[in-house]
C-alpha cells in the first residue's frame, strides 16, 4: 500500500508508514469503499451481432437458391456470396460467444453481457440443426410420399384392367357413346342417363375426367382415398354425404377435383385407350402442371423447354412432388417415377398434344383438347 504522505511502499496490513509514521487504516477504509465499474463485454456484443447477421444471411440465402434458377431475381453468384458470409458468421460467433462467456465468468462480476454470449452460441447451433433438418427432412418426405403415391396408381391400374375385363376392354370411361369431356355430372343421379345427361340408347351426353375415375370405386371397389396423393394440395378424401352408400353415385361430389389427385388419358375422343393400345401409352399419373387444381397455380408453359437444363425441363413436372417429377401409370400396368414430362413413346410429352411434329413439348393443354393420335398421351385432370 502506498502512503498518501511520503509516497513509500507499505504491507497491506500496516497499520502505519513505517518512513513517516502516517495513519494508513483509513486508507484502506476508503478503498473499500470504492464502486467496482461494471461493463458490458464488448466481445459478447459483437458475437450475438455477428448471429443474428449469419442468421438473416443465411437461411434466407439458401432458400432461394433451392427454388428453381428460373425464378430468381438475384444471380445465383451473389447468393452464394450472403450464404458463405452468413456462414462464417455464424462460425465467428459460436467462437466470439465462448469466449466472451469465459471472460465474464471471470471477471468477477466486473463485466456483464452472459446473455448476449449465450445466445451467440445457440443462434448459431439452432441455425445448422435447422439447415440440416431443412435439407434432409423435406426429401426424405419426398421419397415417402412418392412411394405411396407409387402404390396409389399402381392398384388403379390393377383396378382397370379387372374393369376393363368385365367392359370388353375398354377401360374405365364414364358417359355413353360419343360423350364429350364436362366440368361436372349429376353425381347423385338416380341412373346414368340421368347422371351423363344421355338419351335412352346411351349416346351423347357429359362426363367428367373424375367420373371416369369414379367407375373403379363404383365398380371395382376401389376406396376414393386411392386417388389422394400425399404431395397434393387442396384435395381430401371423398365422403358420401349422410347414410348415401358410395356404389350409388356417379362422381367424387360437387366439387370432384378437389377429391382427385390425378390425372387420367383423354377418355372422350376418338383416341381413347383400350387393353389393345400400345403398351407404353400413359394411362395416368400425377396432375398436369398446365391445368388449374384446387392447391397449386398453373406453371409457365412459355418457360418450359425439353431441351433446357434441369431447371427448366422441371418446369414441365406435377408440382406434387417439389417439382422433381411424376409417378406415371403405363398401359403395360407397371408404375415408375419420370423425373420429366416427355416419357411417353418416343419422348412423348404426357401432358399435352401434338403440336405438329412437335411431340417433347406440345401445345398448352386447354378444356376440350383431343390426343392427335394413337401414341398421343394426353393426360388431364
Amino acid at each position: 500500500m502506498r502512503c498518501p504522505k511520503c509516497g513509500q511502499e507499505n504491507q497491506d496490513n500496516t497499520k502505519e508508514c513505517f518512513l513517516c509514521n502516517s495513519p494508513l487504516e483509513d486508507i484502506k477504509q476508503s478503498k473499500s469503499k470504492e464502486p467496482v465499474t461494471v461493463q458490458v463485454s464488448k466481445l459478447a456484443l459483437i458475437a450475438i451481432i455477428l448471429a443474428i447477421c449469419g442468421l438473416v444471411l443465411v437461411i434466407p440465402s439458401l432458400s432461394t437458391l433451392r427454388t428453381p434458377r428460373i425464378t430468381r431475381v438475384v444471380p445465383d453468384e451473389i447468393l452464394l456470396i450472403l450464404y458463405f458470409i452468413g456462414f462464417f458468421s455464424l462460425g465467428g460467433a459460436i467462437t466470439l460467444g465462448f469466449i466472451s462467456f469465459i471472460k465474464i465468468e471471470i471477471s468477477g462480476g466486473r463485466k456483464t453481457g452472459r446473455n448476449f454470449a449465450v445466445g451467440a452460441i445457440l443462434i448459431p447451433v439452432f441455425t445448422f440443426i435447422f439447415l440440416i433438418w431443412s435439407i434432409l427432412v423435406p426429401r426424405t418426405r419426398s421419397v415417402a410420399f412418392d412411394t405411396v403415391c407409387g402404390t396409389n396408381l399402381s392398384g388403379i391400374g390393377k383396378a382397370m384392367l379387372i374393369y376393363a375385363n368385365d367392359y370388353d376392354d375398354v377401360l374405365p370411361r364414364a358417359g355413353g357413346r360419343n360423350s364429350i369431356w364436362a366440368s361436372h355430372v349429376d353425381y347423385d343421379a338416380p341412373n346414368m342417363y340421368a347422371a351423363y345427361s344421355t338419351d335412352v340408347t346411351g349416346t351423347r351426353g357429359v362426363a367428367t375426367i373424375t367420373s371416369s375415375f369414379y367407375l373403379l370405386v363404383k365398380y371395382a371397389e376401389v376406396t376414393p382415398k386411392s386417388f389422394i396423393c400425399k404431395g397434393d394440395k387442396g384435395v381430401s378424401e371423398y365422403k358420401a354425404p349422410g347414410s348415401t352408400d358410395l356404389i350409388e353415385l356417379w362422381d367424387f361430389g360437387t366439387e370432384p377435383w378437389k377429391h382427385v389427385s390425378y390425372a387420367l388419358h383423354m377418355p372422350y375422343s376418338s383416341y381413347a385407350l383400350t387393353t389393345s393400345s400400345e403398351p407404353g401409352m400413359a394411362v395416368a399419373a400425377d396432375r398436369n402442371p398446365w391445368i388449374p387444381s384446387a392447391g397449386w397455380k398453373t406453371k409457365s408453359f412459355t418457360n418450359f423447354n425439353p431441351d433446357g437444363d434441369k431447371n427448366v425441363t422441371r418446369i414441365g413436372n406435377t408440382p406434387c412432388h417439389q417439382d422433381e417429377g411424376q409417378n406415371v401409370l403405363f398401359l403395360d400396368s407397371h408404375v415408375d417415377f419420370k423425373q420429366v414430362s416427355f416419357c411417353g413413346i418416343n419422348e412423348d410429352n404426357i401432358y399435352t398434344s401434338w403440336n405438329g411434329t412437335d411431340i417433347r413439348k406440345g401445345k398448352q393443354p386447354v378444356f376440350g383438347n383431343e390426343p392427335e393420335g394413337r401414341t398421343d398421351s394426353l393426360l388431364v385432370n
